[in-house]
């Protein structure tokens, strides 16, 4: 567990490092990539020995009986998440994004409306706009320097035309970008404003691990009176560094929604990549376990190394994480226009960032760091950032 390792990355096809150049004009030699949301972290070692044992044995056929993969599945949610799921719950995607695209398929017709509370993860929007539907956004509200959910003025939205289109809320929980752990009552709001407004809800909680010390997750399906319009998505992808696995889960409690969620997997020939699942059953684990509580304290640390740089630099401020590993940092303070911020970040210090627009209503102002990196590589770009903004000093 050396989170302070530096590992090379450059040239091995990792989006992160080898994209930043084309995408951001951030060059390679010289350049920080705190864009894409993987770590530049090794996953734990039975994550690594799980691939290095189907390697020995050198045949990589159909994976069958999933029997183990459900129980790992099912311990990891019982012990750290308080929620027991049952075998027949469970579907496997390729990734979240693609559940999140099924469920778009499977839950509205083209021209329906699905709901996002917004700035939010930017592929919800991508892929509801891909299939035809149309995204209504529900802005979150800012308050002293924290979302807060606004359902009055939701409520007001739904009742105009766009309300009456919507069929379907997708929900980020953990919050991303903003790193907000909703509570219990905000979750609460968000079940019953699903009930008023008839929409099925899709609860994204990829992030559910990635959580600061002191913080509590609770997962959506703990909350009473929502099971027959709920769809909960996880995945060990986020959590252990094996985005490239492209395994998720979409957990359905409900008969006659998961029978609608089926039907279209089965109508797009889907199944599960074994590599992801051998992965995913070695990572939740007890080894896996205390992984994941060593980043998260790591993760802590970087986040205080960050926090404390950023907002001592006049008119920015970086919203204080509360889970995820990624920083959302408002420029609205400095008067700048979003060019002239950007260019700061991505041509002075040489840092390629998430664009706050991309994640809709409200993100303007803002750009996203990962700070999932060793921290050497944090300290540098918070004094690349002191310096590329030294004239506000």
């Amino acid at each position: 567990m050396n989170f302070d390792e530096i590992i090379e990355r450059r040239g091995t096809h990792s989006a992160k490092w080898d994209m930043m150049e084309p995408i951001y004009g951030v060059p390679a030699e010289g350049g920080l990539p705190m864009w894409v949301a993987d770590m530049d972290f090794r996953p734990p070692a039975c994550v690594q020995g799980a691939v290095e044992k189907m390697a020995a044995h050198g045949l990589y056929g159909y994976y069958g009986d999933d029997a183990s993969y459900k129980a790992a599945i099912r311990w990891w949610l019982a012990e750290r998440h308080g929620w027991q799921v049952e075998d027949g719950w469970i579907q496997t995607t390729h990734g979240l994004v693609n559940g999140t695209a099924l469920c778009v398929d499977a839950y509205t017709a083209p021209g329906d409306g699905v709901v996002l509370m917004t700035p939010v993860y930017h592929a919800f929007a991508r892929v509801i706009k891909a299939a035809g539907r149309e995204v209504v956004e529900c802005p979150l509200a800012l308050v002293n320097g924290r979302y807060e959910m606004d359902f009055d003025a939701w409520d007001g939205q739904m009742s105009g035309p766009e309300g009456a289109k919507a069929k379907l809320l997708v929900l980020c929980s953990p919050h991303n970008p903003g790193g907000r752990v909703w509570t219990r009552a905000e979750l609460e709001g968000v079940a019953a404003f699903a009930k008023r407004h008839d929409l099925v809800l899709v609860s994204d909680e990829i992030h559910h691990d990635l959580l600061m010390p002191g913080q509590t997750h609770v997962p959506m399906a703990l909350v009473e009176g929502i099971e027959d319009r709920l769809v909960m998505m996880s995945s060990t992808t986020k959590t252990f560094n094996i985005a490239g696995a492209h395994t998720g889960n979409v957990i359905i409690p409900d008969a006659a929604l998961r029978a609608r969620f089926t039907t279209r997997m089965a109508a797009m020939g889907l199944s599960p990549n074994s590599f992801g699942l051998f992965m995913a059953e070695a990572a939740y684990s007890p080894e896996g376990a205390a992984w994941v509580d060593a980043l998260c304290a790591y993760l802590d640390g970087n986040r205080q190394v960050f926090d404390d740089g950023i907002n001592a630099i006049p008119g920015l401020a970086s919203m204080r994480l509360e889970a995820t590993y990624l920083s959302w940092v408002d420029f609205a303070g400095t008067g700048m226009e979003k060019a002239e911020f950007t260019d700061r970040v991505e041509k002075n210090a040489r840092i390629a960032v998430n664009h706050g627009e991309t994640f809709g209503k409200g993100g303007e102002s803002f750009l996203r760091f990962n700070i999932a990196t060793p921290r050497a590589r944090v300290v540098e770009a918070v004094e690349r950032m002191q310096s590329a903004f030294g004239d506000l000093q």
